[in-house]
Parts: C-alpha cells; sequence; structure tokens
C-alpha cells in the first residue's frame, strides 16, 4: 500500500500510520467532536423536559420520538447512501441536527417548551441520524485499506467511546453549572463543525453508480445482499434480541435496582462508567490482536454482555456490578471491531450503506418494545426473574448462531489491496462456504 511522499513542511502528518488516511482523519476528528456534543445533549434533553414540569413518563416521550423515525428511516437512509455520495448524506444529516437541536437550544434558554415541541425536534433528530448512520460506516469502511483495518477500526471506536464519556461527564457538570439549555446549543455547533469536516472528505475512489432502478430496487438489491449471506442475518437477528434485552437492563432495571437495593444513582453511574472504561479496553485491545476467525472471536465475545443483567439480578455490589459492566464493556468491542472487519472484507463497497442499513435496522428494531415491556415483565414475573431470564436468553441465541458454519469458519484475509488509504480499491468479496454474508458519531 504507498502513501504519498511526506513534505518537508509536514513532519507530522509524515509520522503517522499509513492506514490513517486523510478521509480516515476527518471522520475520526469529526466523531469525537459530535460524541462530546451528543453524549452531553442527550442528559439535557430529559433535563429539559423535567425543567418544563413534565415527569418521568414525558422523558420516555422524548426519547421515543428520537427512537422511532431512526428506526424507520434507516434502510432508506442506508439506499440513499449508497445512490448519491455518502459525505453529501453525512453533511445535510449534520445540518438538519444542527438546526434542530439549535431550536431546542432556544426554547430551552428563551421559554418554556411544550412537550409537542420537544418531541417533534427530537424526531428531526433521529431522523437524520436514521440517513446518517448508513452513511457514515460505509465511508469509514471505504476509507481504509490494507492488513491493519481492524487497528483503524479499533482506534475510530477508542475515540468515539472516549469523546462520549469525556461528553456525558462535561455535559452533566454544565447542566448543573448553567442549564441544558446550554448544553443543547453546545450540542448544536458540534454538528456544525462536524458537518464542516465531513464536507471536505474525498470520494474520488469510490466508483461512480451505475443508471439502475428506484428506491425500491435499491432496497431490494440490499435485501437480497443481506439475506443472502447466513452469517450475516443469523448474527443481526441475534443482536436484535440481544441489544432489545441490554436496553431494557440498563434503561429500566439498573436504575430501579440502583435505587432500591444499591442506595441510589451514584452505584449505577459508576457502574455505567466502567462499562465506558471497559470499551476503550477492549477497543485497546483490538488494536494489537487480530484474530483469524473474527466472526467466531466476536461471537464468543458477546457472551459476556449477558454478565451485567446476572448482576443485576443477584444484585451484586457496586464493585461486582462494575466489574460485570467493565467485562460487558471490553467484550462488546471485540465483537464490534471483529464485526465491523467483516463486513469491510465480505460486503462489496457498493452495497456497504444498504448492508449497514439492514444491520442497523435489525439490531435496533425491538428496542423500542423490549423497554415498554420491561415494567409489565416486571410485574408478571418480578424483576430478579426478568433479569435471569434476559441474562440466559443472550447466553441462548448467541450459542445458536455458533451453530452457523460460516460464523465458525468465515477466516480473515491478508492479501493486501492496492492504493493509499484514501483511494482504496476495495476488494470484491469471496463466496464463503458457496454462500454470501451492528454504534459511529452523529
Amino acid at each position: 500500500m504507498r502513501t504519498p511522499a511526506a513534505s518537508p513542511r509536514t513532519p507530522l502528518l509524515s509520522r503517522r500510520p499509513e492506514w490513517a488516511g486523510r478521509n480516515y482523519l476527518l471522520l475520526t476528528a469529526a466523531a469525537i467532536v459530535t460524541n462530546l456534543g451528543t453524549h452531553g445533549a442527550l442528559i439535557a434533553a430529559a433535563f429539559a423536559v423535567l425543567q418544563s414540569g413534565g415527569d418521568g413518563g414525558d422523558v420516555g416521550l422524548v426519547a421515543a420520538a428520537r427512537t422511532l423515525p431512526l428506526v424507520l428511516f434507516l434502510l432508506i437512509g442506508g439506499a440513499v447512501a449508497d445512490r448519491i455520495p455518502r459525505h453529501r448524506v453525512m453533511v445535510a444529516a449534520n445540518a438538519l441536527n444542527c438546526v434542530s437541536q439549535g431550536v431546542f437550544a432556544l426554547l430551552v434558554l428563551t421559554g418554556d417548551p411544550q412537550l409537542w415541541q420537544m418531541m417533534l425536534l427530537t424526531a428531526l433528530c433521529g431522523t437524520g441520524q436514521a440517513f446518517f448512520n448508513p452513511a457514515a460506516e460505509g465511508m469509514l469502511m471505504s476509507s481504509v485499506s490494507g492488513e491493519q483495518v481492524s487497528r483503524a477500526f479499533a482506534l475510530f471506536r477508542m475515540a468515539m467511546h472516549g469523546a462520549g464519556i469525556g461528553g456525558a461527564a462535561l455535559g452533566g457538570a454544565m447542566i448543573a453549572a448553567v442549564g441544558p439549555g446550554w448544553v443543547l446549543a453546545i450540542d448544536a455547533a458540534a454538528f456544525a463543525v462536524a458537518g464542516a469536516l465531513r464536507a471536505f472528505l474525498d470520494v474520488s475512489h469510490i466508483a461512480a453508480r451505475e443508471a439502475g432502478g428506484g428506491l425500491l430496487a435499491d432496497l431490494r438489491e440490499g435485501w437480497h445482499e443481506f439475506i443472502g449471506r447466513p452469517w450475516l442475518w443469523s448474527i443481526v437477528a441475534q443482536f436484535s434480541i440481544v441489544v432489545a434485552l441490554v436496553g431494557a437492563a440498563e434503561s429500566v432495571y439498573g436504575p430501579l435496582v440502583a435505587r432500591d437495593q444499591l442506595g441510589g444513582a451514584r452505584p449505577w453511574g459508576i457502574a455505567l462508567a466502567f462499562f465506558g472504561v471497559g470499551t476503550l479496553a477492549g477497543a485497546l485491545l483490538m488494536m494489537r490482536w487480530k484474530p483469524r476467525r473474527m466472526l467466531l472471536v466476536g461471537t464468543l465475545g458477546v457472551f459476556p454482555i449477558a454478565l451485567p443483567s446476572a448482576a443485576l439480578a443477584v444484585p451484586l455490589d457496586v464493585v461486582g456490578l462494575s466489574a460485570a459492566m467493565f467485562g460487558s464493556g471490553v467484550a462488546i468491542e471485540v465483537f464490534g471491531v471483529a464485526w465491523m472487519t467483516t463486513l469491510h472484507q465480505e460486503i462489496p463497497e457498493d452495497k456497504l450503506s444498504r448492508v449497514s442499513a439492514y444491520d442497523w435496522f435489525g439490531s435496533t428494531a425491538m428496542l423500542p418494545l423490549s423497554t415498554a415491556l420491561a415494567g409489565p415483565a416486571e410485574s408478571l414475573f418480578g424483576r430478579s426473574e426478568a433479569l435471569w431470564g434476559s441474562a440466559t436468553l443472550i447466553v441462548v441465541v448467541t450459542a445458536l448462531v455458533l451453530l452457523v458454519p460460516d460464523v465458525r469458519n468465515l477466516k480473515r484475509r491478508t492479501k493486501q489491496v492496492g492504493g493509499s488509504a484514501d483511494h482504496v480499491t476495495v476488494a470484491a468479496p469471496t463466496p464463503v462456504a458457496e454462500t454470501r454474508e451492528p454504534q459511529p458519531g452523529g
């Protein structure tokens, strides 16, 4: 893999890894900026609802207003991102998020926002995210090549998670000091900065799409690419259950256990912090480790994700719960990097965003339902029993995925692809056993 000769005036750039090309650096910098803003804004939105006189149910409605369009428009977003230059989709999505968050901030700072206004604005933000996510994942995968793609994905995820942890901590402190409106305003500014960075992405290495059918034809083509690979749809089906169960445990049961049996919100905050540290440790591990059987290692890494539900079911004290959350954070990064590397290797470049959209859609579609049913499940079975059931089901569906031959047998290819990291020609996938094969900053 060739890199341009370094200029004497840019000694720092000459020392960067060859896989860290211009597009990769722009994408990483933009993801850091938006994650710093977004993670604080998620907290700020909840406090804005409460500050305006809303209750917990209203907070849930605003959160649902963001999630619903995210699920509804993901598939369309993936088809659009494979049809027109991805960086334009990303910039347009950032512009929509900037405007919606800016108006939200203005309402909070200058008056008394109504619930319907906050729901509408967060719905617009979720819509932007639905178009952004598939485009961003496709763009990231097309920005790196060669044997070090796992390291590139791991570093990107580590930067993103680190910014998220910092953004949540900074956002919480700012809400206490100056109120949620200013945190929302900073998030709007972060989207503007990130959109400006992404406008400079170079897409000249991506072949122009040939004239073809319409949007429905693109969706059908993406569906055939998705369903024709048993390892792909089986893992997405697995994660539709895993994400739903983890989401219910973390958003509903975790805070309740902390309140009733661990002494309040502080232990739960500590446990969540350890999860964040675990994701950083997992990403650091995957920067150095390149397992040959990527999907096998990644799927084995899903088993520890059941640990937090089991720890809450007991419940363990804050030390035990934090250890479980740390292990879960490490595990999800082992899977995440292995998954991204596999998609990069196996999916044709011109279908990356559509396949990513089916991945995102399948992995998140059941999340609103699971959080809505968490309360009734607790009433029907008991909290501890519901949590044990969640942990058991995560283990069972993960074990079932291991029965798929391609999950066990798909191997990393070591042949390098020619071209620089910014101008890569992605190799077409090869069949696996005669068959065909899920977090970016907004």
